[in-house]
Order: structure tokens, then C-alpha cells, then sequence
């Protein structure tokens, strides 16, 4: 990464319960000493669907471009995009098996959101003690508890 940008990191994570189903994400972005949190949910999503939406929710969030090193413990994103994306653009958004890819409208949303930023990822082994990496995991649980909760009672109608 050139050293011009600031560098910011971003721990992402997402899940659905059960997949699919009710589903939350979640980003934690730290630049310097500063540290912003960012969840939401879907009530009805897959748990590859909110993984690439954490990372699509935590890149749109930088307001001028920057070094970013986004950290992920989902392989699905982190091969996805590193390995396998050269691929399906050459072939037309198919896979090796001639199959359109899925979660096409979210990978290209990733790939709009990387644009303006030098993007690097790495793969972080989900629930093993990185304080971020379990940040990010509860912070996609309780919005997608939060989101089981709205559907399942819906506010009383005045």
C-alpha cells in the first residue's frame, strides 16, 4: 500500500440464524485512535449476503479515500474477491461451471465501494480471541436479534 492515504481498518462480519433467515452485519472501523461502529439487519438474507454487505457498509462509510486493510473471517469474501472476481468479470459474471454468480448485484456494489480507496484483505480466523474480529461478531448478532425481535413483534398500532 503507498502511504499517502490514512490507513484505515476495518473488521467485518455477518451471519444469519438460521441460514438462510434473519440476518445481521457489522463493521468496526478504526483510524488513529478513533473507532466508529457500524450494524444493521435484513430479516430475510443469507449469511454470504451480510458478510459482503459489512464490507460494503464499512468501505461506503470513508468519506475521502484511503489505504484500507479490510480484515474478514469469511473465506466466501475473502476469496472471492482476491481470487475468484478476475475470473467471473472475464467470463461475464459466470462461474467455472458457467453458473451466474450469486450475490452479483452485492459484488458489484464491493467492488464501487472499493473504487476510490487502496484496498488489501485478510482473513482473520472468526472466534478466536481477536478483540475487533468479536466486536464485530456481536455487534451482527444484536442487530440480527434486534431484527428477529421487530418482525416477530411488530410495534402496537395507535
Amino acid at each position: 500500500m503507498a502511504s499517502e492515504a490514512p490507513l484505515v481498518e476495518i473488521w467485518t462480519d455477518g451471519g444469519c440464524k438460521p441460514n438462510p433467515g434473519p440476518g445481521g452485519w457489522a463493521a468496526v472501523l478504526k483510524y488513529g485512535e478513533h473507532i466508529r461502529e457500524l450494524s444493521g439487519a435484513e430479516p430475510a438474507t443469507t449469511n454470504n449476503r451480510m458478510e459482503l454487505t459489512a464490507a460494503i457498509k464499512g468501505l461506503s462509510a470513508l468519506k475521502r479515500p484511503a489505504r484500507v486493510l479490510v480484515h474478514t473471517d469469511s473465506q466466501y469474501v475473502k476469496e472471492g474477491i482476491t481470487r475468484w472476481l478476475s475470473g467471473w468479470v472475464r467470463k461475464g459474471w459466470k462461474t467455472a461451471n458457467r453458473e451466474p454468480v450469486k450475490n452479483f448485484d452485492l459484488w458489484q456494489a464491493l467492488l464501487a465501494a472499493m473504487a476510490p480507496h487502496q484496498v488489501e484483505w485478510a482473513w482473520v480466523r472468526g472466534h478466536s480471541g481477536n478483540p475487533m474480529n468479536e466486536r464485530a461478531d456481536e455487534l451482527a448478532t444484536l442487530a440480527r436479534e434486534a431484527c428477529v425481535t421487530q418482525v416477530t413483534h411488530p410495534p402496537d398500532r395507535v
